[in-house]
């Protein structure tokens, strides 16, 4: 790619920059933000200069709504917080994940050609973090997993353990859709991109190849949601497909867990764990419904709005059972022992619905059902269009959302990987605003900032 074309390409830049970031090992063991969350508010406020320059107005009406839906929640939550500094600054952070960067993310990607870029810096990204998890699992440099420091958890550290897990299952999800869509059929100023064909073959194995990371991230949130989402994926592209790749996939299984033996008994043990959290539950699963319990308790008495941002710590002890630890233990990949506190119920909604109550969880999960009816809706009005490409973006976007949609029962926000989520739900806003407001048409060079595929309807950007 020619020099010029990178500058040419400029808007799209600093949202790969924020995904780079990430590859970057954390100092010290605190876990907080890391230099991508200083680069996403870079890129928010990259964006907004570039409106002001443009003076244009950059979202349709049902774009502004879909993604401004959850500042109406959160801003009330906020009133009630328990401090002024705990309010503010989780007012911060939703905004950050679920609003600002997303929306960014969508005025900054003009074509295909910036969202395929965008692609494949997450699976690149993946594919780094899952080589140096590997590397942790084989030297026994991880994080502590039952007393052995085998927990592949990437650059993230042990702090945050589903950093890892978390990247490798979005650079898997996007592998999936490129080898399982038609891919970008190449233009003058791409000619030399891979043709879809070989495209769909490297990312079949770039696919192959984040599945013995994810394995030894040992999270079992992570194998339940991309399992789900998988199958999603394969049955949105048809049901020849769908055998086919899961011919590929279960022999490729065969392979890891029989031929290279990595189905070691502490894998096979938190596989089987999976089925016993009702059962037999172990401590951290005890821990998470009792917080479960707790978060639903303090809905119950504020039901409309919540104990507040930030306030889940302060009223836990108050709902929580005498069965709640007093922490997680946490250890290696770099960092020595420590006790972290449970701060959060690992439960998305449950978090909303403590925190910000009724009125919250409608607001922000009302905006998440919107751009999954909006990008099926456009995958489906671009079945009959697969030559031209396209397609296999919007496999990608309903299949990240589908991914948070799952995880957020097992998981919440928080962390130095929580960015990347944030550039995630940007993908998928892209897809359902803008991508698949209409029937897919050739990619073709566009002159202005922010318009970058012809939107019928008012659906994206103007």
């Amino acid at each position: 790619m020619s020099l010029a074309l990178w500058l040419s390409r400029r808007p799209v830049l600093p949202v790969l920059a924020v995904v780079a970031l990430l590859a970057l090992p954390l100092s010290g063991d605190d876990g907080g933000a890391g230099p991508a969350d200083a680069a996403s508010a870079l890129v928010v406020g990259y964006c907004v200069l570039r409106l002001l320059h443009e003076r244009r107005r950059p979202l349709s009406r049902t774009a502004a709504v879909v993604l401004g839906l959850p500042v109406a929640g959160t801003a009330l939550a906020a009133m009630g917080a328990v401090s002024p500094g705990a309010g503010f600054a989780g007012l911060g952070r939703y905004l950050q994940v679920f609003v600002l960067v997303p929306a960014a993310v969508v005025l900054l990607l003009r074509d295909r050609r910036d969202v395929r870029l965008l692609v494949w810096a997450l699976i690149g990204l993946a594919l780094w973090e899952g080589a140096v998890g590997v590397k942790q699992y084989v030297t026994a440099t991880g994080a502590s997993y039952q007393g052995e420091d085998i927990r592949a958890v990437g650059t993230f550290g042990a702090q945050d353990v589903m950093g890892m897990a978390t990247v490798v299952s979005f650079g898997l999800i996007c592998a999936v859709g490129v080898a399982l869509g038609g891919g970008t059929a190449p233009t003058p100023s791409s000619a030399s991109a891979p043709t879809p064909a070989r495209e769909r073959v490297i990312a079949g194995v770039c696919a192959l190849a984040l599945l013995l990371p994810l394995a030894l991230s040992f999270s079992r949130g992570a194998w339940i949601a991309t399992t789900l989402t998988l199958t999603v994926q394969l049955a949105l592209s048809g049901p020849r497909r769908a055998l086919k790749v899961g011919a590929v996939a279960l022999a490729a299984g065969v392979v890891l867990v029989g031929g290279l033996g990595v189905g070691t008994a502490m894998l096979q043990e938190r596989l089987g764990s999976i089925t016993q959290v009702a059962d037999a539950p172990d401590q951290s699963v005890t821990d998470r419904y009792t917080m479960w319990a707790a978060a639903t308790g303090m809905w119950r008495e504020h039901p409309l709005t919540g104990v507040g941002l930030k306030g889940f710590p302060e009223y836990r002890d108050g709902h929580a059972s005498l069965a709640l630890s007093s922490g997680s233990d946490t250890a290696g990949a770099g960092a020595g022992f420590r006790r972290q506190p449970l701060l959060s119920p690992h439960n998305m909604y449950l978090l909303v619905l403590g925190e910000q109550g009724l009125t919250g969880l409608l607001c922000l999960a009302g905006s998440w059902l919107a751009l999954l009816v909006l990008g099926l809706r456009g995958l489906w009005a671009t079945r009959t269009t697969r030559a031209a490409g396209g397609r296999e973006y919007g496999v990608i976007g309903c299949g990240l959302l589908v991914w948070l949609l799952v995880d957020f029962m097992y998981a919440d926000i928080g962390g130095p990987s929580t960015v990347l989520t944030a550039v995630a739900l940007g993908l998928v806003a892209w897809w359902a605003l803008v991508g698949g407001a209409e029937p897919v048409r050739s990619a073709r060079p566009m002159t202005g900032a922010f318009p970058a595929v012809p939107v019928a309807r008012g659906a994206g950007v103007l």
